[in-house]
């Protein structure tokens, strides 16, 4: 069970990773606990604190919840995706009310020069649980990631709604191996002294060499439950999900076509797909070739690739995934793309027995889909039609 402060210890506590700060019971805005963790200008998504001229800290808070907005945590590799707030037609890029794309321009600006790095101030980055009030925090952040170009790390996208065309930012962050952050560090921010001799180790590296260390966290369960694997119900993307699968009803091994697209948008790295002929492929809806390496000097890993578009009530079992694993030879590795979800048993021998064995279930094919801007169930539906023949 993790941490869990109460409203009235919020003002001297500590910030400790995944602890829960919970909210009050006044019934309005007074409720809100980051900011009586950390005083803010504001609530939203962007809450800063200045300190003369410069920024003191910036919050980052999200629900993990917008389709649209994709925020993500990948807890193996301590990368926090976090969106702009341009989030509708009608502003310019940086002309936004709470001006949260504006600080991310400057301090990717900053993070990326030597003496002006000094002027990033440190990320807390909260997260909701879903319950009342109460946030979660998920640790300190800094601008970039390790081998991340500057493009990768702060990108322009273009988006449109009824209103028309218009920008925001993806910001990757990477969350530092700093499993507590002290109250004194944070009355020394207030106070304009953030790197003092009570700042974290690693972020006053960061902002000396601008050298990364990631909290990363390995998973201790071998396998994600049915629940995980699929969308909820009466969301968005349980719509955009069964509009896939409706569209290939009626032949279901033309979804490998679609298999193999999501495959490609999932990795660029993935250089070469070739299906197979139906109901003649010996286990294997597709062959293809993994790149490896920096460019003219790559080498090529061959993967295996099956599909299956099935309902979301009818799990893959032991003999789907156990025709695709025996198929596999010496340094080869699989993709299993599913409508739907992987049962227990399958998905538990897969891990157990260190089959190398990608799995990319129904709520995977939607979170890659929204990468490359497919958000809604209008969208899928168009993205379908103009990518593959209809079935039937």
């Amino acid at each position: 069970m993790s941490f869990e402060f109460e409203f009235e210890q919020l003002e001297r506590a500590d910030l400790k990773v995944d602890a829960v700060y919970k909210g009050g019971s006044y019934g309005d805005v007074r409720d809100d606990p980051i900011g009586k963790i950390l005083p803010c200008v504001n609530l939203g998504g962007f809450r800063y604190n200045r300190v003369g001229a410069n920024y003191g800290f910036v919050v980052l808070y999200s629900s993990l919840a917008e389709p649209d907005w994709p925020d993500s945590l990948d807890r193996r590799t301590g990368r926090f995706v976090y969106y702009g707030d341009n989030r509708k037609s009608g502003c310019e890029l940086h002309d936004t009310k709470r001006g949260g794309n504006v600080i991310l321009r400057d301090t990717f600006s900053w993070s990326r020069n030597d003496e002006e790095r000094k002027k990033v101030p440190p990320f807390f980055v909260f997260t909701k649980t879903g319950v009342g009030r109460n946030v979660r925090f998920r640790g300190i952040a800094v601008p970039g990631a390790l081998a991340l170009r500057p493009e990768e790390s702060l990108s322009a996208l273009w988006r449109f709604d009824e209103n028309g065309r218009f920008q925001n930012y993806q910001a990757v962050f990477t969350i530092l191996d700093e499993p507590v952050i002290k109250r004194e560090f944070i009355d020394d921010v207030l106070a304009g002294n953030p790197h003092s001799s009570n700042s974290p180790k690693n972020w006053l590296e960061w902002i000396e060499k601008r050298k990364y260390n990631p909290l990363i966290a390995e998973a201790i369960h071998i396998h994600r439950k049915k629940e995980e694997q699929l969308p909820k119900h009466g969301t968005e993307h349980m719509l955009m999900l069964q509009e896939i699968i409706a569209f290939f009803e009626k032949d279901p091994y033309a979804f490998e076509s679609c298999a193999k697209l999501i495959a490609q948008y999932m990795d660029s790295r993935i250089t070469k797909i070739d299906l197979t002929r139906p109901y003649r492929d010996g286990g294997r809806d597709a062959l293809g070739e993994y790149s490896i390496g920096h460019g003219e000097d790559d080498i090529t890993v061959d993967f295996a690739l099956e599909a299956k578009c099935y309902s979301i009530d009818n799990g893959v079992g032991v003999k789907e995934t156990s025709r695709l694993i025996s198929r596999l030879r010496h340094r080869q590795f699989g993709i299993f793309v599913t409508t739907s979800y992987v049962s227990k048993q399958a998905y538990e021998e897969i891990r157990k027995d260190d089959h190398p064995v990608v799995i990319l279930s129904g709520a995977d094919i939607i979170r890659i889909l929204e990468k490359v801007g497919v958000n809604t169930k209008k969208q899928v539906s168009k993205w379908l039609s103009d990518n593959f023949k209809k079935p039937g």
